[in-house]
């Protein structure tokens, strides 16, 4: 959820409408600075205020111990039903924190050795080695203090502690460090020769700026597909809370069970969760180790754990710009906003901005006029570059940036009331950081250096409309307990990556980018040549929809899109590859239906005509069948599945193109009910034809098909249909090296797979 609750969004709007027109002008046509200056008095603390905190007690987000005992008794539930996976999520929301809990609040002495080896073996089961190591060192240092091991319960206590050793020796000496050992090589293999102007940028790179572009990146040599050009480390990333953490009416349910990415993955460094270590001070923020947990608190989150409820409900877009500003410190905040106030009218003209940048003292000639700069000429992934990102303040709806300032004024407003203004302004230690302000203090008005810090964080707010970037991670879908792991890309985190955001949006780009945790690689899809410019896809892309949805899409940004994809489609008024491949067909002759409103067989022999509402409707009750279809197989009904799945595709026939992404969707269906069966000749079958169709709307050398392929791979690879496999597994790896890198994980799995394969006996390569 980018922007804030639908509830608080409504108050806003209500405030805006009420305010005086005058003021509306006034406030329409501010800068940043007179904005935050007119609008800090506009957050009435018996209306918008009471309303906010209001929607705040709806976010639970800080600690309960009746949610614990909730979520013990729903894993108990759970695991009484056979649903294990998700009864071990639910019992490690609290396991590891009852244990801390214990020991931070005097738990007997004589009691702690058993705690700690059972510390030891929870984190044991969940892969923390090192972890689980350093408790056993404490729990055998106190047994040994207390000097008494002949009694029954000491051995038991050392036999147990015996046993953990020798399991943490034998998974030390697991073959799974091989594979980061092979990922290192293959990382290795990647070095370039590092951008002097451009930092985490190939040499290959040079950045540019004009009036009709402003900056961009173009190819300074020939690059080939699959060449690195650019490995980037988020400023500032925030995990999305999930649809779970939408606010809930205080009447439901008091906890949520359901599962979401704020529960699977490191807020921090967003890898994913065996055993989260989660924040004593509220009960949403959870980490991979101790150690994030710790960097998190020093950075920023000391500051944002007891604001937990009010980030949840203003949304992801105000969280990214708080902890920006945390991340960036007051004084560097304190700079660049005072400097920003030199030319403040000039800053929405690119010319005028580009010369008033250009001005900054320092700035080294080769590249005086690019925004962003240092001192040193380069353009570096830094507070500085997060800043010089365009808010757009003038094209943004008077409304929209009133909701952002009354959002920011609220949170810097928290921030005061909750004594945390030395924190954020680094004048304190952190023993003095929980002290609440005096009445005089938190009389309303922020401070000074609050109004500095909330120009920054509006600026941001409005940056991320167009500077946002997502990074998504590969998730399996379904129930994830079957032999063949469907995944699609699911949107992880929202964060600044101020290099990466030097990459202008083109609806056929020539690039593609990975995640791996909070750092992003770009790498060539195709060949670029010395000269063009490198092409990002912010969202639209070409085989996803047509030209006027695209635009549509686009106008978020604030630009007409005018990549050569949409030129072809607007200059020459022929339907897209999307409309043509996607559209109904006759149900009498199947050729294509042609027109607006009403249809008509384009087969001039044939005189069907039919409403395209009543197709669209056809459409619909198809899709609701296939949902129907795939809550069945989730709930291990398959036979149910295919029935519904078979009469789908018998109808979506009488009137879908054979080509419809539909038809490939519904075989890609069928392949993974199939293989939940066992009948893996039949799935492949299945797969084979949705990849004809998902390459035919996005090419032979996408990355969606090299998605299909891996799964073909793992339909081939447990049907023991070697040679098929071996050929798949490898124009999968050409495919998927080119757009995610070799030390991806769908790689290695499919190197996996091929050495499996290999090592078989000849005979029985030979008969297959």
């Amino acid at each position: 959820m980018a922007l804030p609750v639908e509830e608080w969004r409504l108050c806003a709007a209500r405030r805006w409408a009420a305010l005086e027109p005058a003021l509306r002008e006034r406030l329409a046509a501010a800068s940043l600075r007179d904005a935050l200056r007119l609008g800090c008095g506009l957050l009435r603390p018996e209306a918008e205020a009471a309303a906010l905190r209001r929607l705040c007690r709806r976010a639970r987000a800080g600690k309960e111990p009746a949610a614990a005992r909730f979520y013990r008794e729903e894993g108990n539930r759970l695991f009484g039903r056979r649903h294990y996976g998700a009864a071990a999520r639910l019992y490690s929301q609290v396991c590891l924190e009852d244990i801390a809990r214990a020991e931070s609040h005097g738990y007997p002495d004589r009691l702690l050795p058993k705690v700690l080896l059972r510390k030891a073996e929870c984190l044991l089961c969940l892969g923390r080695l090192q972890d689980a190591a350093d408790a056993l060192s404490v729990a055998e240092n106190k047994i040994a203090v207390d000097g008494i091991v002949t009694s029954p319960a000491h051995q038991t206590l050392l036999k147990k502690l015996s046993q953990l050793k020798t399991k943490i020796h034998e998974r030390e000496s697991c073959p799974e460090p091989a594979r980061e050992a092979c990922g290192d090589i293959q990382k290795k293999s990647e070095i370039w020769e590092e951008n002097d102007s451009i930092s985490g940028a190939s040499s290959s790179l040079s950045l540019n700026f004009d009036r009709e572009r402003g900056r961009h990146l173009v190819a300074s040599q020939d690059i080939l597909p699959g060449q690195s050009l650019l490995k980037e480390e988020a400023f500032v990333s925030v995990l999305c809370p999930g649809e779970s953490r939408l606010l809930q009416d205080s009447s439901e349910a008091a906890w949520d069970t359901r599962v979401t990415n704020a529960d699977l993955y490191c807020h921090r460094c967003l890898r994913q969760l065996l055993a989260s270590v989660p924040c004593r001070g509220c009960s949403y923020a959870k980490y991979c180790s101790q150690n994030c947990a710790d960097v998190a608190w020093e950075q920023y989150h000391r500051t944002e754990c007891s604001l937990g409820a009010l980030l949840l409900t203003l949304g992801v877009f105000c969280h990214v710009a708080l902890r920006t500003v945390l991340l960036a410190g007051f004084a560097e905040v304190s700079r660049l906003v005072e400097w920003s106030h030199g030319g403040d009218e000039d800053l929405h003209n690119p010319e005028a901005r580009c010369k008033h940048l250009s001005e900054a003292p320092g700035t080294r000639a080769g590249t005086r006029g690019i925004p962003g700069c240092n001192e040193s000429g380069q353009y570096q992934s830094s507070y500085q570059a997060v800043f010089n990102l365009l808010p757009h303040a003038e094209k943004h709806s008077p409304e929209h940036k009133f909701l952002c300032m009354l959002s920011v004024v609220a949170v810097c407003k928290q921030l005061q009331e909750d004594g945390l203004e030395a924190a954020v302004l680094n004048q304190e230690s952190s023993e003095k950081w929980s002290k609440p302000k005096t009445c005089e203090e938190t009389s309303g008005e922020l401070s000074p250096e609050l109004k500095t810090l909330a120009e920054a964080m509006l600026r941001h707010v409005l940056q991320l409309q167009c500077n946002a970037q997502a990074i998504t991670v590969m998730q399996e879908s379904g129930s994830g307990d079957g032999a063949v792991v469907n995944k699609k890309p699911v949107r992880l985190a929202t964060a600044f990556f101020p290099v990466l955001s030097l990459l202008n949006h083109s609806c056929c780009p020539n690039i593609s980018v990975s995640f791996s945790g909070t750092a992003a690689t770009v790498r060539a899809s195709q060949p670029i040549p010395s000269g063009q410019e490198i092409f990002h896809c912010y969202g639209p892309h070409r085989c996803r929809m047509g030209v006027a949805e695209r635009q549509q899409l686009l106008s978020q940004y604030f630009f007409e899109c005018r990549c050569q994809a949409c030129l072809d489609e607007l200059e020459s008024d022929v339907k897209s590859v999307v409309s043509v491949k996607n559209s109904f067909c006759c149900p009498s002759c199947r050729a294509p239906m042609q027109g607006e409103d009403v249809l008509c067989c384009s087969n001039g022999a044939c005189a069907i005509s039919v409403s395209r509402e009543s197709l669209s409707q056809r459409l619909q009750d198809l899709q609701q069948q296939i949902k129907k279809a795939l809550e069945l197989l989730r709930a291990r009904k398959a036979d149910q599945a295919i029935k519904i799945l078979l009469k789908c595709q018998l109808d979506a026939g009488n009137f879908l193109s054979p080509e419809h992404l539909l038809m490939g969707e519904m075989e890609d269906h069928l392949a993974q009910v199939y293989a939940t069966l066992g009948k893996w000749r039949e799935a492949a079958r299945h797969l084979e034809r949705s990849i004809e169709i998902v390459e035919m709307h996005h090419g032979p050398s996408s990355v969606e098909i090299g998605h299909e392929l891996f799964k073909l791979a793992q339909i081939l690879f447990n049907g023991f249909a070697v040679s098929e496999a071996l050929s798949t597994i490898q124009r999968a790896e050409e495919i998927l090296s080119v757009h995610c890198g070799p030390q991806s994980t769908q790689i290695q799995e499919l190197q996996e797979m091929k050495t499996c394969l290999l090592e078989l006996p000849r005979s029985i390569l030979q008969r297959t």
